[in-house]
């Protein structure tokens, strides 16, 4: 029998993973958010840019600061961001706009891909195919966006992701194909 916590137990650790990673962030300054350099990330694989990351040595992306979410969890293959729906969000039909969903849902499943590269390689979004399942507002305190590889090759990488509340309500879940690519590109 699978017993499922109670939606303020999941809340609860999930407000904790996250206090947990903003200390983690602030034990090298204020957070600082940027876009790093080639230089920075040449010669790290995927997973030890984010490892990068989380130990303050490269910056946050500016758009988690923008639109109000952080990478809780970036592993090989699979990538857990963190947000709180909020006003600044909302479309003028009441509810957060359809463009966080994806943006959170592409944060998550391109991660999930970037996580698994060796060094040298990098990717970009071919495709994102976002569904919106349900409304998300400022009444639902904190979602989640799950993303795992489904298939990673050589030039391309397959992932998928899910919006989810603290109660396990599923509010999207999406699909990406990207194109992986030498970075920085041989020279001609």
């Amino acid at each position: 029998m699978n017993i499922r916590p109670d939606a303020a137990t999941v809340l609860a650790q999930w407000e904790a993973d996250e206090a947990a990673v903003r200390e983690r962030l602030a034990r090298s300054g204020p957070l600082r958010y940027g876009v790093a350099t080639p230089a920075d990330v040449i010669g790290l694989s995927g997973e030890e840019i984010f490892q990068a990351m989380f130990d303050g040595r490269l910056p946050l992306p500016p758009i988690s600061e923008t639109l109000g979410f952080i990478a809780i969890e970036v592993t090989n293959g699979h990538a857990i961001f963190q947000g709180r729906p909020a006003l600044p969000y909302y479309n003028p039909l009441g509810s957060v706009h359809g463009g966080w969903y994806a943006t959170l849902l592409d944060s998550a499943v391109a991660c999930a891909i970037h996580s698994t590269l060796p060094a040298g390689r990098s990717y970009t979004t071919l495709e994102l195919k976002t569904n919106m399942v349900r409304a998300l507002t400022r009444d639902v305190p904190c979602v989640r966006a799950e993303g795992h590889i489904i298939q990673v090759g050589r030039q391309v990488g397959i992932a998928e992701g899910r919006i989810v509340g603290p109660d396990g309500t599923l509010y999207a879940h999406a699909t990406t194909t990207c194109l992986i690519f030498d970075f920085p590109p041989p020279k001609a």
